[in-house]
């Protein structure tokens, strides 16, 4: 029982964990992860699977990182749980960049998936064609609230632009005013 507790709790909050404290935030203020895993001019095959760039290895490493963390907190309960959490995960790193190579999910599997809320290889492709879905490395349940907290943070940098702009415009305008309203010397 604690085996598959520990294997659950790697792949669903290590998955939270790394879509929420590195995912979302690489595609809202960061560089390194739209630069190497959003990269059109080459193949998403070969920088997820078998690059040997340190740039592609540091991304992966640091998606990789909040797994090994809840792994590492859970090993007590259940190494082999736990081992076997994060060898499931990095198998479907794999899995999920298999449409470049022709991959096509069958049927059956796709119900399943899909009961599951489990990221098919189709779906980690859109999210390569269009960063802005289908998030989530392993369940797509976390795609609906990190396009929402990304929505939300977008939204809120529009309207603190928009209020230093109007802010701006104030100084500017009593700046003028003063420099009328002075007497001459």
């Amino acid at each position: 029982m604690a085996f598959v507790a520990v294997m659950l709790l790697v792949l669903i909050v290590g998955d939270a964990a790394s879509t929420f404290l590195y995912h979302v935030p690489q595609h809202l203020w960061g560089k390194l992860h739209l630069r190497v895993h959003h990269d059109r001019s080459r193949s998403y095959w070969d920088h997820a699977v078998i690059s040997s760039d340190p740039a592609v290895l540091l991304d992966g490493v640091l998606g990789a990182f909040p797994y090994i963390v809840i792994a590492f907190v859970l090993w007590p309960a259940s190494p082999a749980g736990a081992s076997v959490g994060l060898v499931l995960g990095q198998i479907h790193v794999w899995w999920r960049h298999t449409t470049e190579l022709g991959w096509i999910t069958p049927r059956w599997l796709f119900r399943v998936a899909r009961v599951l809320q489990i990221v098919l290889p189709e779906d980690h492709d859109g999210h390569h064609r269009n960063p802005d879905v289908e998030f989530g490395d392993i369940f797509r349940f976390y795609d609906a609230p990190a396009r929402a907290f990304i929505a939300h943070v977008r939204s809120e940098n529009r309207r603190r632009r928009l209020v230093m702009r109007r802010l701006e415009r104030f100084r500017t305008l009593k700046a003028l005013r003063q420099g009328q309203q002075q007497p001459a010397q």
